[in-house]
């Protein structure tokens, strides 16, 4: 047993997705597009003799973090910093369960695999309602397009290969559980013909553009969100919706040039890391 260990995992921000049930939690997921981001979160973990869960200094309660120690039997302090923030559409609850695993992993010698404990992360979100794609899109990195739902070993994967500079500006919280667990059939549609766009035409701007319009077309934009991505279009920019957060990406200096002072990154060339 080693006294800590630390991993890192890139935020996500999903521009689409479709929604895809399943009573085998490493069988349910989502199929869509996102990017992932420089901005992440760093998991450390640490044995302890009873779990306690800690978020940028403040005791919190994320239920895909307990559910991980609880699948690799292990009590454990987990602290996590980040500067993303927690229910915006950047997946931290994802990236907080992916770390954990990675890093529990590590430090009780679980010798687990990393598609196994990318499984576990998976089943953990799905179950606690909390996001259907982040974790395996934060496992590979880049630019993933999830072309088939679920976990490691029955999902399928591809990407857009190509890295940009991403600004955001994150005005408030959403609640992905609420939203998941209401009507999902229109926002289903509306992310499978998303995909089918990027399918055919597999770049940044046909990402952008697929994602504008499944945001429109599923009716989750709020007037502050439709009037920002308005100004962003307006100043020659592209922008659209974090999902599911009250939340704007851009491509480049879209938000800047609008006039906002957003948080800056970069698209992160890969996945999850142990430090």
């Amino acid at each position: 047993m080693r006294e800590e260990a630390t991993a890192f995992v890139p935020g996500h921000v999903t521009g689409f997705f479709s929604a895809h049930p399943d009573e085998d939690p490493t069988k349910a997921g989502s199929r869509g597009g996102g990017l992932t981001l420089t901005d992440g979160v760093e998991v450390t973990v640490e044995p302890a003799t009873e779990t306690t869960v800690v978020l940028d200094g403040e005791p919190i309660e994320i239920d895909p973090v307990r559910t991980v120690l609880e699948a690799l039997e292990v009590p454990a302090r987990v602290e996590a910093e980040s500067d993303l923030p927690l229910g915006a559409g950047f997946g931290v609850s994802g990236a907080m369960a992916l770390g954990t695993a990675f890093a529990a992993n590590q430090v009780f010698e679980r010798r687990r695999s990393r598609n196994e404990l990318v499984a576990v992360a998976h089943a953990a979100e799905v179950e606690a309602g909390t996001g259907l794609g982040d974790v395996v899109a934060q496992a590979q990195g880049g630019i993933p397009i999830r072309l088939e739902p679920g976990g490691p070993a029955v999902n399928e994967l591809d990407a857009v290969p190509a890295r940009a500079r991403i600004e955001y500006v994150a005005f408030g919280e959403l609640s992905t559980a609420d939203v998941l667990a209401g009507e999902t059939a229109k926002l289903s549609r509306a992310g499978e013909a998303a995909l089918s766009r990027l399918v055919e035409e597999p770049t940044l701007e046909c990402f952008m553009d697929a994602s504008r319009r499944f945001a429109r077309e599923a009716e989750l934009l709020t007037p502050t969100l439709e009037s920002t991505i308005e100004e962003v279009t307006e100043s020659g920019g592209q922008a659209s919706m974090a999902m599911l957060g009250e939340t704007v990406f851009a491509l480049g200096t879209g938000l800047s040039d609008a006039g906002y002072e957003p948080s800056v990154c970069r698209t992160h060339p890969s996945g999850a890391v142990l430090k």
